[in-house]
């Protein structure tokens, strides 16, 4: 998404410029990652989360080489070329890599047998959606974004579903405790299991080398059709590496999202910028309109990583979180929950400004909130009422 997006701005300002191909290592034009849970779920079909099919590479005068035999396999920065797994060789004046990122696999025994699945892309959700015709019991380890809505999406297509988290709560990087405990609710209400604090210790077999149960520390087994492991990603930065460009956690980049190589630039998940590795869209949206003034326009954009707000809707319900949303020492806390409703907020104040804040259900004035806090804002005249919105907020303080 970000590498091609960065293709869609640098044709929006310099279309003649350049005579671009594009490598792909699935068989189809580029598509919303963010929405193969849709997919999953049944609200979707593949065709609908196309970004861009194979007719519009063609209108704009794009070579697509897609699928696995179209796999770059090296990077030779000498001869400034490609190759591809198949021999295919093209040679670049400019090269951008934004090769994402690669799910993390945990090395436990039994890792490798059939039945054992990520869940990253088209593939991983049409395994998913045929195994859901076939057997009845899925087990999905994670309890982040991931996890949780292919847990739902399982759980949509009949599935007996059980989520394994090797935390105390959900979402524990995006939510605090307690609007975590409404999520898992409402979740439970969907029929899904959950087994938190869980140290899986191996993965049982059955006599065809398919998954069949997972063993815990513990000493629990829990039957197993179909594991989904959803426990995070990693920077898939082995071209680059390979290539002898500078990596570190990811394929460090400048401010102008530029490698140690001048010809050879990298935008998204696989990259690192002052430190900072990337799993969310906005900021790699924001990379691509930088990467793409510097290959085609002016090249005095550079590439800024504000304090990341999270957004999502997890199955269906809102939340949202930004900055020290937990609450360090020295700040205060309000609070305002509503069960019924299913509404919680919290906000986190600081020598009166907006320092963090998470919202469960009811995420009208996240922008609101987050823009309080990216400009440092001095809330003192709005502190009684801040709780309870921008519209409220504001005719309390006019008034």
């Amino acid at each position: 998404m970000a590498g091609m997006r960065t293709v869609e701005e640098l044709l929006s300002i310099a279309p003649e410029k350049y005579e671009i191909s594009v490598f792909g290592a699935e068989a189809y034009g580029n598509y919303n990652r963010i929405m193969l849970s849709a997919v999953l779920s049944g609200e979707k079909v593949i065709e609908d989360i196309m970004i861009n099919n194979r007719q519009w590479y063609e209108e704009n005068a794009i070579t697509l080489y897609a699928g696995p035999d179209k796999t770059v396999v090296k990077i030779d920065r000498d001869a400034k070329q490609v190759h591809a797994q198949d021999g295919l060789s093209v040679s670049y004046d400019v090269l951008l890599i934004a090769t994402g990122s690669r799910p993390f696999i945990l090395p436990i025994p039994g890792h490798q047998l059939a039945g054992v699945i990520c869940f990253r892309d088209i593939i991983d959700v049409n395994t998913m959606l045929s195994y859901s015709k076939t057997h009845k019991t899925a087990v999905v380890l994670g309890g982040g974004l991931l996890g949780l809505e292919a847990a739902n999406g399982l759980a949509l297509q009949g599935m007996a579903v059980t989520v394994l988290h090797d935390g105390e709560f959900l979402l524990n990087r995006q939510l605090d405790p307690q609007a975590a405990t409404l999520l898992r609710k409402a979740l439970e209400q969907r029929g899904i299991k959950f087994k938190m604090c869980a140290k899986t210790e191996a993965l049982l077999g059955d006599d065809n080398a398919h998954v069949s149960a997972v063993k815990f520390v513990d000493g629990d087994v829990l039957d197993c059709d179909l594991f989904v492991m959803a426990i995070g990603i990693r920077p898939n930065m082995a071209l680059a590496q390979e290539a002898g460009l500078v990596c570190e956690r990811g394929i460090v980049v400048n401010d102008g999202l530029q490698t140690s190589d001048p010809c050879i630039y990298s935008v998204g998940e696989c990259i690192q910028h002052r430190g900072n590795t990337f799993g969310l869209v906005a900021p790699l949206f924001d990379q691509a309109k930088v990467c793409a003034d510097h290959l085609g326009a002016t090249g005095q954009a550079e590439f800024i990583h504000l304090p990341t707000a999270t957004k999502l809707k997890v199955t269906g319900i809102n939340v949202f979180s930004v900055g020290d949303f937990i609450g360090e020492e020295g700040t205060q806390i309000i609070h305002f929950s509503d069960a019924k409703a299913g509404v919680y907020k919290k906000l986190v104040i600081k020598d009166e400004q907006l320092v963090g804040a998470v919202l469960y259900g009811d995420t009208a004035d996240s922008s609101w909130y987050q823009s309080l806090l990216e400009n440092n804002q001095n809330i003192a005249g709005v502190r009684d009422s801040l709780i309870f919105g921008y519209t409220y907020a504001t005719e309390t303080e006019a008034a």
